[in-house]
């Protein structure tokens, strides 16, 4: 479970990103964050990954504070929770394969460990056949989705989307949505800030909005019009 309690976020600039969030996501939600640029969106997702440090409040998963982490400790934090962005990061000099198993390489895992976890994450995303592509030779869907199979195959519980289909046509977006389902179906957590209104009218999850700063409004399933 994600807590966040009496959470604010003020810049060096004196722009309050954040102000008094409180919200709890239980394990296994699919949660989509929206509202327009500015709105806190991405403040507080770098906030649940430690890129950014809270000016007051707490941030717990599982009980633990996270606020209160040192440099040292946050790589552990981000075995738990892994990151998916807009732009895919992927090493242009590797195969699929070898990008999706980085992650375990740095671990220090076994190759046999290594092989039968990048082949369940590339499953779940669709990708088991491309396994031997390269990053050139990949749809910018497939590239995304490489992405987000890297970012699973170490079974992290938590899994955050910063605006993952955001360079993607519409149709190549819900197949993005897709392998999210079913990445969120096999248990994982999901946290995903997005301006598209037809991925989050469609899916009809839960739909947390920012606004100034703010949570607006916080729908067990709702769309994205409804919110605006």
């Amino acid at each position: 479970m994600i807590t966040f309690k009496n959470v604010f976020k003020e810049y060096g600039n004196g722009v309050m990103a954040l102000s008094n969030i409180n919200l709890t996501v239980p394990r296994g939600d699919f949660v989509f964050l929206v509202g327009s640029s500015g709105a806190g969106k991405s403040t507080l997702v770098k906030l649940l990954i430690r890129e950014e440090s809270v000016t007051r409040g707490n941030i717990y998963i599982h009980n633990q504070d996270i606020t209160k982490l040192t440099k040292t400790q946050v790589p552990r934090l981000r075995r738990n929770i892994s990151v998916v962005f807009q732009d895919f990061r992927l090493l242009a000099k590797r195969n699929v394969y070898e990008n999706v198993v980085f992650p375990l390489e740095v671990q220090g895992h076994s190759r046999a460990y290594n092989k039968e976890h990048v082949e369940h994450a590339l499953e779940l995303v669709g990708l088991k056949d491309k396994a031997k592509s390269y990053p050139s030779e990949l749809s910018g869907g497939e590239g995304q989705r490489v992405s987000i199979a890297r970012a699973i195959v170490n079974h992290a519980p938590y899994l955050v989307c910063d605006e993952p289909t955001g360079n993607l046509d519409e149709h190549t977006a819900m197949e993005i949505m897709a392998a999210l389902e079913n990445i969120n179906k096999a248990g994982t957590t999901i946290i995903m800030a997005t301006h598209a209104i037809n991925i989050v009218n469609t899916m009809q999850k839960r739909v947390i909005t920012l606004k100034g700063g703010k949570i607006e409004s916080d729908v067990e399933r709702g769309s994205y019009y409804e919110m605006v």
